[in-house]
């Protein structure tokens, strides 16, 4: 077993993705259908039987009060009949007194109650028995107390209110429903009292019984007291079916009735058939109506859907593993293509770039993402590549220049110190000045002891830059940097500022015009530390400053104009990105006829200006 175990294992561990996919959603796919299934057909017979006993209880319900309504009906009549007070007093009267008194009676009071009697459809008999002597029993509604039987029953009505009704009338009442009512008299007292039976049949009282001969549910009126005793259809389709075993079946629902629980419905087994029960109590009859139904019948439905739903699980079940099937194979034909590229990619191919199929802003399934990021990755990578490059370049200028520099500077300083003292001996001191400005500006360029300096540094060369273009050219410059001194002593790069302030000079006015020059600082976020240099001359044209901003955000391969002295704003905005990232750098706003401000975005964190 141990030995076949493993070597199931090692079967699996080779095995190819793809297979084992198609293992793993075939298990998945295959135990949840079979198990669905078999809920499925469980959740209908479980709906199909909660709708069944909703329909039973309403069917009862309604039952209950339709016949609850007609023992009101009869006790109307029965009421109606007692107002005719003439009627009941003759009848206690002694009528074999006067033969014309007799006669008018029949004409009158008798006509009235036969009337009431015919008016009413439900009612078959209205019967009076009286004790007394005299009485006349020539109609059948008129019978002395000694025809009544049992002779005590008054006392059962007393004790219950003086009416009852009965499921089965006392006299011939095997198919007839009887209400019996005391009729009490003053002076009688000391005889037995009257009492009064209405008679109603049964096919009649229980006409909606006997109109339903099929459906579910059986309907039964049970008496309340004798088991045996019970009324239904039995024309209907289960009494026929249940055929002896339905005295059983009866007597064992009878035994589970329950006042207190009948809103519950009884489950009761006969043989190998289960029985469901749903009943109302109809106090004033002391009887229960019930409906019936068996479970074998309301289940007959959903037993015969169990092959059609297994036919169509498998179905279902075989067209998804062959979907399955289909969508694996897709997947890793996709996937080879990107292991493909991938050893291309490790011989030293770096534009084995994967074809995805992809249109512009489609971003596809996950697949795609990974073959997306991929080919992203390879021009990341080529872009360092290219980054490194450019900066060992920018390097080695920087290298030379300063060689160069050093080479050349002590002559020029001799030269112009020379110079600038000529000038003060034949006292032109705005030459002196002059000459002062360009040796500052002529120092700090050639002297690189390092890549950084302090602000101040770079703010005082600009300062010196002004004056000697104001000796220059004759114009009115003005230059504001009121600078706090902790800002002052912050240190950022070397010839940052230069070219931007140079451009401001050279673009923003005309020769030998005014422009006025305001440098701020600001930190955003407290992480980048912002240089803003804002100039109010001319401006920049609209269609050059959408220009200039598509290459500062990187959108457009076009080089930015430079200035005159060989490290314009592009040099600057490049050396900047390359070595603090994509987040510094320079922007340009303008506003033609009004303004330009350029603003160098550089960390806050002196420790992140390393150097460049």
């Amino acid at each position: 077993m141990t030995y076949l175990l493993t070597k199931v294992k090692k079967l699996y561990r080779n095995s190819r993705i793809s297979k084992k996919l198609f293992l793993a959603f075939s298990m998945m796919i295959v135990i949840p259908g079979i198990l669905v299934s078999l809920l499925f057909i469980r959740t209908q017979e479980n709906q199909l039987y909660k709708d069944a006993m909703a329909t039973g209880s309403s069917h009862v319900s309604r039952l209950n009060e339709q016949l609850r309504s007609r023992l009101g009906i009869i006790e109307s009549a029965s009421s109606t009949a007692l107002n005719q007070k003439a009627f009941v007093d003759f009848i206690h009267s002694n009528m074999r007194g006067d033969g014309l008194r007799l006669v008018k009676f029949r004409q009158n009071q008798f006509e009235q109650m036969h009337n009431i009697i015919q008016s009413h459809e439900m009612i078959s008999e209205l019967s009076f028995y009286v004790d007394n002597p005299n009485l006349f029993e020539i109609w059948p509604e008129i019978y002395h107390y000694d025809k009544f039987w049992p002779q005590n029953y008054w006392v059962t009505l007393r004790e219950e209110g003086g009416a009852a009704h009965r499921l089965f009338a006392f006299k011939n009442g095997e198919h007839t429903l009887s209400y019996y009512r005391l009729v009490r008299l003053q002076g009688q007292q000391q005889k037995l009292p009257t009492i009064m039976e209405v008679r109603t049949p049964h096919s009649v009282f229980f006409s909606d019984l006997f109109e339903e001969n099929g459906g579910d549910f059986f309907s039964v009126v049970m008496d309340g007291s004798n088991p045996a005793r019970n009324v239904y259809n039995p024309r209907h389709v289960f009494p026929q079916t249940a055929g002896n075993e339905l005295n059983e079946i009866l007597g064992s629902i009878h035994q589970r009735l329950d006042v207190l629980q009948q809103n519950s419905p009884i489950k009761v087994s006969v043989g190998d058939h289960t029985y469901y029960a749903l009943y109302r109590y109809i106090a004033p009859l002391n009887a229960y109506v019930v409906d019936i139904a068996s479970h074998q019948d309301l289940m007959k439905g959903p037993r015969n859907w169990y092959l059609l739903v297994v036919a169509i699980t498998l179905c279902v079940l075989l067209l998804l593993l062959l979907l399955v099937s289909h969508t694996t194979r897709r997947i890793f034909r996709r996937l080879d293509r990107v292991l493909i590229s991938m050893r291309k990619v490790r011989q030293g191919q770096l534009d084995a770039k994967i074809n995805t199929g992809l249109g512009e802003n489609e971003p596809g399934d996950e697949i795609d993402e990974v073959a997306v990021s991929y080919n992203s990755m390879l021009d990341e990578i080529k872009q360092l590549m290219t980054q490194v490059v450019d900066k060992q370049l920018i390097a080695k200028n920087a290298q030379l220049h300063s060689l160069h520099s050093q080479i050349n500077s002590h002559f020029l300083y001799n030269a112009l110190e020379s110079i600038r003292m000529l000038a003060e001996v034949q006292r032109q001191p705005a030459i002196a000045d002059a000459l002062v400005s360009l040796g500052s500006q002529l120092r700090y360029s050639m002297q690189w002891r390092s890549d950084t300096v302090a602000l101040s540094e770079e703010l005082s060369n600009i300062h010196s830059y002004v004056r000697f273009i104001n000796f220059m050219e004759g114009g009115n410059i003005v230059l504001t940097a009121n600078l706090p001194q902790e800002v002052l002593r912050y240190t950022i790069p070397k010839m940052c500022m230069q070219p931007i302030v140079e451009n401001a000079v050279h673009h923003a006015a005309p020769s030998g015009g005014s422009v006025d020059i305001q440098i701020t600082v600001s930190v955003e976020n407290n992480s980048l530390l912002l240089i803003k240099i804002r100039d109010d001359g001319a401006g920049v044209d609209p269609e050059m400053l959408a220009s200039l901003q598509a290459v500062l955000r990187g959108e457009s391969d076009k080089p930015i104009v430079t200035s005159k002295n060989g490290l314009g704003l592009e040099n600057v905005h490049k050396r900047l990105q390359l070595h603090y990232g994509q987040g510094c750098g320079l922007w340009i706003d303008s506003v033609q006829g009004d303004y330009t401000c350029v603003t160098i975005r550089l960390p806050w964190e002196n420790v992140n200006l390393g150097g460049w």
